[in-house]
């Protein structure tokens, strides 16, 4: 009697010296250009996830009790660093989904392999119409973004609004400015300006005056600009320097808002007349969802204004589709890819920072912006974007 009870004892104490097994966490991951000289969007991408990832483990997390964690990989743009980075990301235990960055063409490039891998890509920054367009069933491709043929139409009303009658358009030569040049063709007609010329320049280019100026030569009064914002840089540059007449109006895709244009352009910011399209802005968003939003980020991010987030689009973005997606693995019930892919289909009446979702994606449509969403915004000389036009997609 007296060793049962010294072994009862025994398995007391061993018991309670064992702590509890810690609980194991939901992985969702990051493949962006974090190591590209000069881009803030990877980062502003983060900032939005991570923004959005401490309110949901505040709350208790997903899945009755487990936290959300990131794992972030630098693709740096490339392509085939992006293919390692998914292979490697797919193999985490409960990896259920991952974030893409900005550029078209490296999301493009890797679209067979995410399907192949059977892995839940999440899009909050690129643009091109075939991310989505993919041809894929089921698609594993969820984006909440703009699209190419959404920016397009808004950009050319914007150029008629300025006096244009007449514009070329200047475009990168990648599957980014071919989905662009697809969606001002079918945008054109009656009532918009006229396309006189498309100029074409190579990533990494040192100087974008020859292709500018054959659009010039053209009798462009307006110039469709497709650029991130190295290229957007060195265009703004070189034009500062050009006679007051050949500085046409730029009207830009938002890929030059990836980066500091400030502190890349100098002074030249406030010589030139630019304007580029947005789907967001702290300054002219719902007052309650952004200070609902700014009082979260400041808990990470210490004091901040609304002026003082930069690549606003990547963090709001970023911030709605992670707090979409755990709606979407509680629906599932399950870490398993294939469940929340289906389950991101039927989620319904989400209040996010940038619009109420009443039905964010079906099985026809993995786009959760529309056109209505597509604003135009200009830059102050100090570099701060600044909406210009409420909403384009009314036709207004």
């Amino acid at each position: 009697m007296v060793r049962g009870f010294l072994i009862a004892a025994m398995v007391v104490v061993l018991g309670m010296g064992t702590p509890a097994r810690a609980v194991e966490p939901v992985r969702v991951g990051l493949d962006a250009e974090f190591g590209l000289p000069g881009s803030l969007s990877a980062q502003a991408i983060e900032r939005g996830i991570r923004v959005a990832l401490a309110e949901i483990n505040r709350s208790g997390g997903v899945l009755g009790g487990r936290p959300l964690e990131l794992v972030v990989r630098d693709n740096r743009s490339v392509p085939a660093r992006s293919q390692e980075n998914l292979r490697e990301l797919a193999a985490l235990p409960d990896m259920v989904a991952v974030f893409c960055g900005r550029y078209s063409p490296v999301v493009l490039e890797v679209l067979p392999l995410v399907h192949q891998l059977g892995l839940v890509l999440l899009d909050p920054w690129a643009s091109a119409d075939g991310i989505t367009e993919n041809g894929f069933d089921p698609s594993y491709v969820f984006r909440l973004s703009l699209r190419d043929r959404w920016a397009m139409p808004a950009m050319l009303r914007h150029a008629k609004a300025k006096g244009a009658v007449r514009v070329g358009a200047l475009l990168p030569n990648t599957g980014w400015g071919r989905s662009s040049l697809a969606a001002i063709e079918r945008s054109a007609g009656p009532g918009l300006p006229a396309i006189v010329g498309v100029s074409w320049y190579n990533w990494g280019d040192k100087s974008l005056t020859r292709p500018y100026l054959e659009l010039v030569r053209k009798g462009a009064q307006a110039v469709i600009f497709v650029a991130n914002d190295s290229e957007g840089a060195i265009l703004m540059r070189e034009m500062a320097a050009m006679p007051k007449t050949e500085r046409l109006p730029l009207v830009m895709h938002w890929g030059v808002t990836g980066g500091n244009l400030r502190e890349q352009v100098g002074d030249a910011l406030g010589m030139l007349d630019l304007s580029v399209v947005q789907t967001f802005s702290f300054l002219s968003g719902e007052p309650r969802r952004v200070d609902r939003f700014l009082e979260q980020y400041r808990m990470l991010y210490g004091p901040t204004r609304p002026e003082d987030i930069t690549a606003p689009v990547g963090v709001a973005h970023a911030y709605d589709l992670t707090r979409l997606l755990a709606r979407a693995i509680d629906a599932a019930g399950s870490t398993d890819r294939a469940q929340v892919r289906a389950a991101m289909e039927k989620l319904r009446d989400y209040d996010g920072l940038i619009r109420r979702y009443p039905m964010p994606f079906s099985a026809t449509n993995h786009d959760a912006l529309g056109p209505e969403n597509v604003m135009m915004a200009t830059f102050r000389p100090d570099g701060l974007i600044v909406p210009v036009v409420s909403r384009q997609g009314d036709g207004r």
